[in-house]
Formats: C-alpha cells, structure tokens, sequence
C-alpha cells in the first residue's frame, strides 16, 4: 500500500522536473566547486574532504538481481567533508534503466541546487577521471543500458518555521497541561495530610475539592467519573466555578486516568463481550507486524525480489505481508460498528427510549472527544519531527507525503482525510480514523431505522451492504486492480480508488452495527444445541481459510477484467466479517471453548486499553527508524521478527504514556457536572 504511495509522489513531480531542467543550466559558483572537487580527486595526494565526497557517492552492491539496485553511498560521510570555498551536501538521483528504477546518492558541493545538480547528471559533468561517478547499471544485469533521469533530490536540512514551532507548542501544552494537574493534585493531597482536624477535613469537602473522589476503576473508557463528591457543591454560583476545576483536575490528573489502563477487569462498560479485547488486540499486533514489514519493503531491502518471491509463495506470511490486505482492519470496522450500536441503544434506553437530534449530537460529539486529541497531538508531533531530525537517505518516500500535513491538516481536523487523493494524506495511517467516523456517522440512522419499521431496516440494511459489495467489484473490474499482497504495493489505483474508500469498506462496519443491534436486543441465546454451533465454526473457520487461500489463487493481477477477481474483492471482507461476528456470538452464547477461554483472558484487557495509542504511535517509529538508516535493509525471517517484536515494545511503552497524559483525560472531561 504505502509503495503506490511513494510511486504516485514522484510520478506526481516527473513533468515538471524534466520540463525545468530543460531551460536550466548550472549556476557559476556550482560549476566552479564542482571543477575543484573533481579536479582534486585526480591528484596524486588529494586532499580528505574531495576523498570523503569520493567516498559518499553510491556504488554497485552485490544481488542486483535479488532487488539491490539501490546505491544509497554514505550520508554522514558525505556531510562530514568541507572543501576549500564550500561544504558536501547529499543528493539522490533516481535513474531508470529498462525496468529497473533505482537511486544513486551523490556528493556535490552545497552550492549546487537540485536544478543544477540535474544538470550536472543530464550532460554526464560528473567523471572521475574518464569514468563516469554515476555509471549505468551492467549490460549483463539489465537489458538496458541506457540510464533515464527521472529526478533529483537533495537533503538539506529542513529549518523548522512558524508552523513547526506552533505544532511542537500544541504537543508541549497538552502534555503539560496533565503533568500540571497532577502536581496541584499531589500538592492538595499532601496538604490534606497535614491536617488533622475532622473540620478542616470537612471545610474541604464543601468547597468541592475532595480529591479523594475517584473515577471508576474497572478498566472502562467510558467517561463516567465518580461524581459523589460533588453533590454538594450546588448551594452557589462560585461553586460551579470550582466544580468545573475540579472536574478538570480530576479528568487530567495521572493518579485518576491511571486507574483502570492496567487493569484486568472488563474494558467494556457494562461488562460482556469478553471476547472483544482478545479480538482487538490480536488484530492490532496484526497490523503492527504487517506495517513492520511493509515499510521497509517500500526501498530499503537489499534483496526485495528475493523478499517478495518468498511470501508469495508461503500462505504463513499472511501473518504479516502476503495475501488479502489487512484483513485485521476489517475486524476493527467490524468492532466499531457493534460497539458503535451498542452504545447508540444504551444511549436511547437512558433517555427514555428517545432518540432525538440533540442524542444523536451527543453521541457524535463524544465519539469526537474520542478520538481527536490524540489523533491531532501524533499529527502535530509527526509535524514538528520532520524539521527536527536529520533523517537519511531512505526518508524520501515520506517526506513529501508527511509535509503535505501543513497544507491539509484540516482534512484531519474534519476527518474527511480518506476523500482527498492519497498522496495528500497527511499521516498516511490516518485515513483509517476518518473512514471509521464516516461509519460510525451512519449508526443512527441505521437504528432509526431499525426502531420504525423492521422490513424498513432490513431493506436498507440489505441494498448498503450489496452496494458495497457491488461498489468493489466494479472499481476492481475498471482498474484492473490486484487483490493479493505484494502486487497491491505496485498498484497505483488500489489504494487511490479502492483501499480507503468509504464506498468500498463499509461493509464489515455495517455487519458490526447488525450484530450490535442483535446483541443488544436478543431475549434468548441464538444457539441451542451443540450440533448448530459446530456447525457454525466449521462454516466460519472454513471461510478465514478461503478468504486467505483463494487469494494466493488469484495472485496474478488481471490485465483484463476478471470475474474471479472481481467476485473476490466485493467479498471478501464482508465474508471475513461475518466469520468474525460468528466468533463473537459463539463465545457470547458459551459455545466459544478454547477460543473464548483464549480471548477473554484478563492479560488482552490492559492492551486493549491502549490500543488507540498503539495504532497512531506504531507507524512513528516505523518510519523514524526507516528515515534514520543510512544503509540497506536485508530481508531475513529473523531480522524481520526483531523489528516487529522492538516496534512493538516502544510502541507499548509510549502508548500507554501518551493514554495517561493526552486520551484518557478527555475521555474523562465533562463539561457539565452531573
């Protein structure tokens, strides 16, 4: 997925590159420095920083045929070495030569812009001697022999402006302001201490400051606070004031909104669903181990072909990179939308079964509060990284895509992030929280639905769920999509048309919502006997094989359209969905056995805690750890595993620290005292 993105970047700019480098030439004070440094590495004793710059261009490796065409040379090295009158900058040109595209990293004087530095490649000015210090590739690994220039990039140093201070003081404030609380939070209490007379203890309580009050501790994310403590503060206006203060220091204050994350009790309010949290954790390991793999696959593997025909060939690297496309993201629509109808009935039933506008408001409102300040504090940090950190030669891929969130951030802020292009995402990972609202938008009139008229409800349910079945079959019949990894990595139009679409993914969220709605009406258990529920886990566990085996079958990406390929995209991430569903109803109904007693562990409860954190935070360190390598990656079972297992340890530590200090608190927050 993240590979079309990095293809359709740089074909986005291949134009208008080589339509500027037509009417251009290099400036004097270029031309001049790179006369010396070339003039310099030809002396019999030349001189350390023209050998250092020597030294830093990129070389033919070994396994050129394996995928290591790449020649990304010695960033540091490079930006180590001062010449006479200049300083090296690094510099990358991307090169095709047949079917083979390939970068080469170079060392120039930092006099030279990207125009010049084009130039300098375009009229082959760069020789040591008479060899060339960008030769083409031999004739005897590419048929080709011929080099086409498709563009250059330079990495200069990015000087943090007025946006990056601004995002950098927005994640500072909202670490803060918690850090804050919990020092006045700390100081009251330690005051309380100190007193030891019952009328003093009582003064306190009446002011509406008893800190002793505490938020419910079973591990829920709902945003109930104990609020006991403030049924007395209504005898004044000034203690609404204090109210509100106290409500925010207990909202942010680490000793309350560390209650819970760890516990092993149920997440869920309400409890049930003990299943829930095995299911959403193992999906998220899913998909940090998937990403784990993916993004070093985009270019920094040295043997990528070697890579890609070793999982297309074994069904046991769907576990990360191989077969249907992150099906576990399927399984979390699948989550959003049961969970989703579960808390729209529960709503409806407090509010004596009404379901009025400013409900539905309320519940949207929440669901907000939910999930933008973290989203927005993981947008402005992955803002502010990119002017701070000297990334390496392997940062292209990202970094235009990762700027583009200071042009379109507010598609973030709306969460309409996946309508936009795909190149303009700004943090690419986000698309999946604004698909997720859209969904999540659709619940009440689902329900409206379901309470007016049941044929009604099964009408519209039944014509959504065929649309967008209907929906992925036609885009993968148009754009001649593939439906297997790695061949989706390739395809431009796959994620562009097809992978964040709302049109094509609503299917397993709206499977969720039925579900939700059963579950939370259902009188009596849906099974009975035992012979229907082995039934039903042969059915389920028999479509998880198909949806993952047909794909290898249809690894091939059509050059024409294709039914079995067409057929396949419509369906199967409903069908996924549904065997998902199955397995939730079976262990709600106790007819999950080993699976349930696996999933309902008490261990999953404080990971699923987190598991918000960890899906934001995960692709951070990612690509922190891909930007900063200045050589290639070599594709081993092994080394993969020891990246997903160090990804998956930072993320679990910073998750839980960025839960505490920037989720919970406004999860907690209520804005009117109840």
């Amino acid at each position: 997925m993240a590979l079309s993105w990095m293809v359709f970047v740089l074909y986005v700019g291949f134009s208008k590159v080589l339509q500027n480098t037509q009417a251009s030439t290099v400036s004097q004070k270029c031309t001049e420095d790179t006369n010396t440094f070339l003039l310099e590495i030809t002396q019999d004793r030349p001189m350390e920083y023209a050998v250092q710059m020597y030294d830093a261009f990129g070389k033919m490796g070994s396994n050129v045929k394996g995928g290591n065409a790449n020649q990304p040379g010695l960033l540091q090295e490079c930006q180590s070495a001062h010449g006479p009158t200049f300083s090296a900058q690094y510099c990358e040109v991307f090169l095709k030569q047949g079917t083979v595209q390939y970068f080469v990293g170079m060392c120039v004087p930092d006099s030279c812009g990207e125009e010049d530095v084009q130039m300098l490649v375009l009229h082959g000015r760069l020789q040591f001697g008479h060899t060339s210090l960008i030769p083409p590739l031999p004739h005897i690994l590419v048929n080709q022999s011929t080099q086409e220039m498709i563009m250059t990039h330079c990495l200069s140093t990015i000087a943090p402006g007025a946006s990056d201070a601004i995002v950098l003081f927005v994640c500072c404030v909202m670490v803060a302001i918690p850090l804050l609380a919990t020092l006045l939070t700390a100081i009251i209490k330690w005051q309380r201490k100190r007193e030891v007379r019952p009328a003093a203890q009582t003064s306190c309580s009446n002011t509406g400051l008893n800190l002793y009050g505490t938020m419910k501790t079973n591990g829920s994310y709902s945003s109930e606070i104990n609020d006991d403590t403030e049924a007395n503060t209504n005898s004044s206006t000034n203690n609404t004031s204090q109210s509100f203060v106290y409500r925010c220091l207990q909202a942010f204050s680490i000793q309350n909104t560390s209650q819970g994350v760890l516990s092993t009790s149920s997440s869920l309010p309400g409890g049930g669903y003990s299943s829930l949290n095995g299911i959403r954790v193992l999906s998220l390991l899913w998909i940090i181990c998937g990403h784990s793999a993916q993004f070093p696959v985009i270019n920094n593997l040295d043997n990528y072909k070697n890579w890609r025909t070793t999982v297309e060939s074994n069904p046991l690297h769907v576990l990360t990179i191989s077969g249907p496309v992150f099906l576990a993201v399927d399984t979390f629509l699948l989550l959003g939308g049961l969970l989703s109808a579960r808390t729209l009935l529960g709503s409806i039933n407090k509010a004596d079964d009404n379901l009025s506008p400013s409900l539905v408001a309320n519940y949207l409102l929440r669901r907000i509060k939910r999930i933008q300040p973290l989203h927005m504090f993981v947008m402005c940090l992955t803002i502010g990284l990119i002017s701070l950190i000297q990334w390496g030669p392997y940062w292209f891929p990202f970094i235009d895509t990762l700027m583009d969130c200071k042009t379109y951030w507010w598609a973030n802020l709306l969460l309409i992030s996946n309508l936009l292009p795909v190149h303009e995402i700004c943090i690419p990972w986000s698309w999946y929280l604004s698909l997720d609202f859209q969904c999540y938008a659709t619940t009440p009139l689902l329900v409206y639905f379901y309470r007016l008229n049941r044929g009604v409800f099964i009408a519209v349910a039944g014509s959504l769920l065929l649309m967008t079945t209907v929906a992925g079959a036609v885009v993968t019949a148009l754009m001649l999509l593939p439906v297997f990894q790695p061949s989706t990595l390739t395809s431009e139009y796959y994620v562009l048309y097809y992978y964040v679409k709302p049109y094509t993914r609503y299917g397993p969220f709206l499977i969720g919502i039925l579900a939700g709605i059963y579950l939370t009406t259902k009188k009596d258990p849906l099974l009975k006997h035992k012979w229907q529920a082995a039934l039903g886990w042969i059915f389920c566990l028999s479509i998880m094989a198909a949806v993952i085996g047909i794909s290898y079958i249809l690894k091939e990406t059509p050059t024409s359209p294709s039914i079995p390929h067409e057929l396949y995209q419509g369906l199967h991430r409903p069908l996924w969905a549904l065997a998902v569903t199955w397995i939730i109803l079976a262990c709600e109904d106790g007819y999950g056995g080993l699976i349930k007693t696996l999933l309902s562990l008490g261990f999953w409860v404080p990971l699923s805690n987190i598991s918000f954190a960890c899906y934001l935070i995960h692709p951070v360190f990612i690509i922190l750890y891909i930007g900063l390598q200045e050589t290639p990656i070599h594709y081993t079972d092994i080394n993969f595993m020891y990246l997903f297992l160090g990804h998956l340890v930072l993320t679990l530590v910073l998750s839980y620290v960025v839960t505490l200090l920037v989720e919970k608190p406004y999860i907690l927050l209520k804005w009117r005292g109840k």
